[in-house]
């Protein structure tokens, strides 16, 4: 496996993965911009309005007919919340030209140009969006805000986010707001489209068997392309997600009442980081804390004490946040959480073995070899360095973790407090 990048005009970039692990090309294009609550509504609907039809496939049919036309390529796109950005995802996934019945085919490129189109060269009426697309991915959008209650544990983890980010643009819902939507209309939306285009940072993935040749050929496809073209240059506007100072704040306890069988127990925790090589040791800190079925969280609140159906804890790396996320009887609430601070404080004082160390790093090392095996795992990989400039190969990921010591997580274990403490019962 070989990665490049290159800048082809200000603030647009090409990646290039070369692989020859998979007989398919995934093309990705990520659209990424600040988070804030007056366009975060406006970014979910555009997301699901570029998707309906471009200029030359003006319809879902259409796409799915060309789609077929190269070997069945499928497309998908999406919408994220990274740091404080919001980043819409496009991908389109098709056959190499190597295992073509005829290799005069150039499906890589026809993926790009299809992908380029979709994203960049949106079907329109008047300059506008077609109303009847933005009509019906306005209503898509609202069952989409409307079903987060559906998920009670990630409803649960959510809202725990939206409290310690009260006010912030991490705390905003990836989807946005219902309120937002009725001030939505087909021109105001095309606006805004126009304004993402001719601002946000724009990488471009290419996944695949492409050696040095077919790489120069496709990126020179690439800046000839016409709609990348008409795309200005930019200053990208986006939030590197750099480690950022955290103030130690008072511990928030939020209750919310709901029809649940199930209490959902979620608590998260700040980590005051310093330097980059102290994200991979925290890491290895939430791996023993919460990480596996060996973790202090699974052993100690649901096997041993048989409080939780589920304990487990995660690490949103991006922001320097532990979240942890139980499944308890809502009797259960005191002693879950007397048990969970206890492990918090074990952490701090050392009490684990260095056979918890090395079953955390095992299971991160594990991750890490599982990387390089799925086309759009590998994608976000690289992308997730492109956001924080902290640029790692993957063997010398693998070894900063295999060089954490139990000193180092004892260390970290110290510099981490409760932020807010959600518990969604009856």
């Amino acid at each position: 496996m070989k990665y490049k990048k290159q800048e082809i005009r200000k603030g647009i970039n090409i990646h290039i993965i070369n692989t020859d692990r998979f007989k398919t090309n995934l093309v990705a294009i990520f659209l990424t911009t600040p988070i804030t609550r007056e366009e975060v509504t406006y970014d979910a609907v555009i997301s699901s309005v570029l998707r309906r039809g471009s200029k030359n496939m003006q319809t879902q049919e259409q796409i799915s007919k060309e789609l077929e036309n190269m070997y069945g390529a499928a497309f998908d796109c999406g919408i994220d919340k990274t740091g404080d950005n919001h980043i819409l995802r496009f991908y389109l996934e098709s056959i190499n030209d190597k295992y073509l019945p005829q290799n005069d085919e150039k499906m890589l490129k026809s993926s790009c140009e299809k992908l380029l189109e979709i994203v960049f060269n949106p079907l329109t009426e008047g300059q506008v969006f077609k109303k009847e697309y933005v009509e019906q991915e306005k209503e898509n959008v609202k069952r989409m805000i409307e079903g987060k209650i559906d998920n009670k544990a990630r409803y649960a983890m959510d809202r725990c986010i939206e409290e310690m980010y009260k006010g912030k643009p991490y705390g905003l819902y990836k989807y946005g707001y219902i309120e937002d939507l009725n001030n939505i209309n087909e021109q105001n939306l095309y606006e805004h489209y126009q304004n993402l285009i001719d601002s946000c940072k724009i990488d471009i993935f290419i996944s695949g068997p492409v050696d040095e040749n077919e790489e120069q050929k496709i990126q020179k496809d690439i800046e000839e392309n016409e709609n990348i073209k008409e795309l200005k240059e930019r200053e990208a506007n986006y939030i590197k997600t750099a480690i950022v100072d955290k103030e130690v704040e008072q511990e928030k306890i939020i209750t919310d009442s709901m029809e649940v069988t199930q209490g959902k127990l979620v608590l998260g925790l700040d980590v005051q980081l310093k330097t980059e090589e102290e994200k991979y040791i925290t890491s290895v800190y939430n791996g023993i804390l919460g990480g596996s079925a060996t973790s202090k969280l699974f052993q100690e609140v649901r096997e041993k004490a048989s409080l939780a159906y589920t304990a487990s804890s995660s690490f949103i790396r991006h922001k320097g946040n532990i979240m942890i996320n139980c499944g308890i009887e809502i009797k259960n609430y005191e002693k879950a959480l007397d048990i969970i601070r206890k492990q918090l404080e074990d952490m701090k004082s050392g009490n684990f073995t260095e056979e918890d160390l090395e079953n955390s790093k095992k299971g991160i090392i594990s991750v890490i070899k599982g990387i390089e095996d799925e086309q759009d795992t590998e994608i976000t990989y690289y992308f997730g360095q492109e956001l924080s400039g902290d640029k790692m190969e993957i063997k010398k990921y693998i070894e900063t973790i295999q060089k954490v010591t139990k000193q180092n997580v004892i260390d970290i274990a110290n510099k981490i407090s409760i932020n807010t403490i959600y518990f969604l019962k009856d």
